[in-house]
């Protein structure tokens, strides 16, 4: 067997500095506030931190030992670069944009199956192919046809009712991070005009629409409001225009910082558990941002990189603060929210349940009755790969999963609860996957010889070598229990309901 050499299990013993001009703008923040930031994270956190924030997918024990005893300086940049291609990014991102896109089939949303899986699939392929957001977004604010043969058009179809007012509030919390709803109502009037001539139009095939651009609908209640940008300017529109293609213009120009603002913020809030500006779908001026250097640096280099979702991530997943390990070298809320340490956070729900049956070789079984055609979904699929977030369970809704009924990043829930530790501890579900798991059982047939099994789990569940202490406590727990017991077993049970391993630090 293989040993590492004793390292501390979170941090490194070196001194943090900068990586690059992230790095130097966020350290110098840091130096004229006086905060001193924690070290750089182990190599053991990093690996599964990078995984789990890149991929929504634990290492594998064999990833995360040749990834601690590899000596190559620059192996977590090459981590980084290996986890972008891997086909879990793409269900995993899809995952996260289908959070604040609204992809559900069911009430109050109401998509429906058919244009459900659609959206996720369209959504998904960008993910994978790595479209650049500003294409993105303008499919999904100016595309019209058929909402099963255009999948974007359901951004107008995933709303609770189909009010122009409705529509711009939810194009401004979606690209521009902000709560349109608490606008004034001119502001609020003068966007929604944009959204006035949004129409839809039934056809033969069962629950498909027609989404289009029509010029004959009438205003209602915004008759005689002229589109007007929410910078108050009302700009120029041709008869037979788009509203919604001059809208997605001003929006998407390079000039314009609301944009580009949201973005970087909003996939900040995704790696670190918290905006720069937070909450990260509450951009506003009396909301300031933690560190409005690193907020300014991070929009001029994603439009400079033409709006590419992969090369943003790696700019932040390779830099210094992104690495910083999770123990505090001060006042830990202060640290917490200039990000000098890493936020510990619970894994979502269906990242959770896909490690847990990752390590126990086990599936989930999950269907959807409501509406109709039924909906059943492979057992072989991961839960980061449903598409469609009205097919749930019972763990996933313990676990905080959001409904997709807003769109807001708060509806996710993360905070752990005492339901969610007694299911991790007694219920039928978990302990049932720890028995049956035949990946389990051939690293707890220790015998005279634990240690390599004990390495082996703590490698399966930890995505770390266990220290010597732990080592020695868990080889003395297994030689003291007698026969009729598998020691092995209980070891298994008390990593999977560590902290360690519920959490993401």
């Amino acid at each position: 067997m293989i040993e590492a050499p004793y390292v501390p299990p979170f941090e490194d013993s070196a001194e943090p500095a900068p990586l690059g001009p992230l790095d130097e703008v966020v350290f110098a923040h840091w130096k004229r506030r006086g905060i001193t930031p924690s070290r750089l994270c182990s190599d053991g956190v990093f690996i599964r931190r990078a995984s789990l924030d890149l991929i929504g997918t634990l290492p594998t024990a064999r990833e995360a030992r040749d990834f601690i005893l590899d000596r190559n300086p620059a192996k977590r940049r090459e981590l980084v670069d290996r986890l972008l291609l891997r086909d879990e990014y793409a269900d995993y991102w899809a995952m996260r944009w289908g959070d604040v896109l609204r992809i559900k089939a069911e009430f109050p949303i109401n998509l429906w199956p058919a244009a459900a899986q659609a959206y996720h699939r369209w959504v998904r392929a960008a993910m994978r192919d790595n479209m650049p957001l500003d294409r993105f977004a303008r499919a999904l604010l100016a595309s019209s046809g058929s909402n099963f043969r255009v999948p974007p058009v359901n951004f107008y179809r995933a709303v609770q009712n189909r009010d122009p007012r409705t529509l711009a509030q939810a194009a401004a919390l979606v690209f521009m991070g902000a709560r349109a709803d608490r606008w004034p109502k001119a502001r609020l009037d003068g966007m929604a005009a944009f959204f006035a001539q949004v129409g839809y139009k039934k056809t033969l095939e069962w629950k498909e629409e027609i989404v289009f651009h029509d010029p004959a609908r009438p205003a209602g209640a915004l008759k005689g409001v002229k589109p007007t940008y929410p910078d108050g300017t009302v700009p120029a529109i041709s008869p037979g225009t788009d509203p919604r293609a001059v809208f997605a213009a001003w929006l998407l120009a390079p000039g314009n910082p609301w944009f580009a603002r949201a973005m970087v913020n909003r996939v900040w809030f995704w790696m670190f558990g918290r905006g720069i500006v937070h909450e990260a779908d509450d951009i506003r001026p009396d909301n300031k941002p933690a560190v409005p250097e690193l907020l300014s640096w991070l929009e001029k280099d994603f439009v400079a990189g033409k709006y590419d979702q992969k090369r943003l991530l790696r700019t932040i997943a390779t830099s210094a603060v992104y690495q910083m390990s999770p123990i505090p070298r001060g006042d830990e809320k202060v640290a917490q929210a200039v990000f000098a340490s890493y936020p510990v956070r619970r894994l979502e729900a269906e990242v959770l349940i896909d490690a847990l049956n990752q390590i126990t070789g086990s599936t989930e079984s999950y269907s959807s009755q409501i509406p109709e055609p039924f909906t059943f979904v492979p057992e072989s699929q991961r839960t980061i790969a449903l598409g469609d977030g009205s097919i749930t369970s019972a763990f996933l809704e313990m676990f905080g999963r959001p409904a997709r009924d807003t769109g807001l990043l708060s509806e996710r829930n993360n905070a752990p609860t005492a339901a969610q530790r007694l299911h991790m501890i007694n219920s039928s579900h978990i302990q049932r996957k720890l028995q049956q798991s035949r990946n389990l059982r051939a690293m707890t047939r220790l015998g005279l010889a634990p240690r390599e099994g004990i390495v082996s789990m703590y490698l399966t569940c930890l995505s770390r070598f266990p220290t010597d202490d732990e080592l020695a406590a868990a080889v003395q727990y297994v030689r003291r229990v007698g026969p009729g017991r598998d020691p092995g077993m209980d070891v298994a049970w008390a990593l999977v309901n560590s902290s360690e391993f519920l959490l993401r630090h």
